[in-house]
């Protein structure tokens, strides 16, 4: 019985503490974070569903089913549910400090996995996949993470705790940032290349380091980007498509035309949902890669500026918990996190409307596949862990806030409440404190009585002692006085 009245007392005060103690600076973002989440999720399945469904019931691989496209995705959503879920209840210093050793070796065994002929699958001119147990699993979608964990670990030690010099924060950063980063520019992937490196720039803007070589960063990273735009036949052409695609209209040119069409046939409002035309095998990867392309043909002009109103929700929502991060690494892993979601929605959009070459990297949380679910799932939970990890200092005011108690049952009779009953004016007295009689006996009172003069009408001495002062009637005692002696006088 002992027992379970601790263990109910404990998870009275963890109530009272989640109710009473979390300022709405880390509630507020946080409930907008969940809430952008699942509705871009839920988007996500309804187009995953709209722009596959023709084509998974006209093939073999999909056992002709409409919805086959739609059920992986609700299972690798549940995976990346838990995993957030894991992620967010346990606190992010865990990740950044001791579990990353493992994180980043597991990052970098599963890379290297890529380049095995007997794990490494080669599709559109990279070899990104490797095959486990039946599924397509992309490591560099896992490794984005790790990257931001090594840079915020790096980070803290060097700028906030003091604890490595600047040539080991160099070492450190080129080891444990360059080596993932390498492999993943070998498969190559240089989509997943420029999200990583435009996310370290606001990381390291965010920590601090010089404007000076911040542009000396970004200088060597536009020319290591336009060294891989150019180095192959197959890259020079995407970069050559998007200055011209109607130079080769029914070749490379014909899925970023087909995705123009889809804008141009959605208008202000759309079409409706379900009534795309061009997901009937007039534009490839409808459900993956050009998804945003169909939002715009089925929900036009508004479901897609919508879509990013919600991104942009969710952007406002990370930063604001970056902002009240208890540390720089929380600082970092919010922003980090936020930034590579916002940034990898905007190199998607931006190769859709032929801003950019087209890179394959899908659309956050909306886009088919299994590791990018999965993954951009596990960014929101870093960014969720970071906002339940975070405190401000005690004041005297939460000190007495902790004092309060939530009620959850019936009050004791013996135990006082706030409210009391009401008592008429004419019963309530005036009590001098401290202005007793020290003699209380029969005859003290009587003296004291004695004593009161021209007074002794308005002025008693109870059987305690204390003198009362007596008010009068009450307001409404004299109202009916007077009404009373006028019927008498009329």
């Amino acid at each position: 019985m002992m027992a379970d009245a601790m263990t109910g007392g404990a998870r009275a005060e963890r109530r009272e503490r989640s109710v009473l103690s979390t300022p709405s600076r880390f509630m507020q973002p946080r409930l907008i974070l969940y809430a952008m989440t699942f509705a871009l999720v839920a988007l996500g399945l309804l187009m995953i569903y709209s722009s596959s469904s023709i084509t998974a019931m006209a093939a073999y691989e999909s056992d002709y089913n409409a919805a086959y496209y739609l059920q992986r995705q609700l299972l690798f959503g549940a995976i990346g549910l838990v995993a957030a879920a894991v992620v967010a209840v346990s606190d992010y210093h865990l990740w950044v400090r001791y579990l990353l050793p493992a994180v980043w070796l597991a990052s970098v065994v599963l890379l290297g996995l890529v380049f095995t002929s007997s794990a490494g699958l080669d599709a559109y001119g990279a070899t990104r996949w490797i095959s486990i147990g039946g599924f397509n699993l992309q490591p560099s979608e896992f490794a984005k993470i790790t990257v931001i964990l090594t840079a915020a670990n790096v980070a803290q030690r060097y700028y906030e705790d003091y604890s490595i010099s600047f040539y080991s924060f160099l070492r450190l950063m080129a080891a444990g940032v360059g080596i993932p980063l390498a492999l993943i520019v070998l498969q190559p992937d240089k989509g997943t290349t420029i999200i990583c490196l435009v996310t370290l720039l606001v990381m390291g803007y965010l920590a601090g380091v010089s404007r000076r070589a911040l542009g000396i960063a970004v200088g060597i990273g536009a020319v290591a980007v336009l060294i891989l735009a150019l180095k192959d036949d197959y890259s020079r052409a995407r970069v050559l498509t998007v200055l011209n695609p109607w130079k080769d209209p029914y070749g490379d040119g014909y899925q970023l035309i087909q995705g123009f069409y889809a804008f141009g046939s959605g208008g202000l409002f759309g079409v409706g949902i379900g009534l795309s035309r061009q997901k009937y095998s007039y534009l490839p990867m409808a459900h993956n890669d050009f998804i945003y392309a169909v939002i715009g043909e089925e929900l036009g002009l508004a479901g897609t500026l919508g879509m990013l109103l919600a991104f942009a929700a969710l952007a406002w929502a990370g930063l604001q918990i970056a902002r009240y991060a208890p540390d720089l690494a929380g600082r970092l892993v919010a922003a980090g996190c936020t930034s590579m979601i916002i940034i990898q929605l905007l190199v998607n959009i931006c190769g859709v409307l032929g801003m950019i070459p087209l890179t394959g990297k899908p659309v956050p949380f909306v886009s088919y596949g299994g590791s990018s679910i999965i993954s951009c799932l596990l960014l929101v939970g870093f960014i969720a862990s970071v906002s339940r990890h975070s405190s401000l200092p005690d004041t005297v005011f939460d000190e007495r806030r902790r004092d309060w108690s939530l009620s959850t049952g019936d009050v004791p009779a013996d135990e006082p409440t706030f409210v009391g009953e009401a008592v008429p004016r004419s019963a309530r007295g005036f009590t001098v404190v401290g202005g007793g009689l020290s003699d209380t006996s029969p005859e003290g009172i009587r003296a004291a009585r004695s004593s009161l003069g021209s007074h002794e009408g308005r002025v008693s001495v109870d059987r305690s002692g204390r003198r009362r002062i007596d008010l009068g009637p009450s307001a409404s005692d004299r109202l009916r006085s007077a009404r009373g002696n006028g019927n008498r006088r009329g």
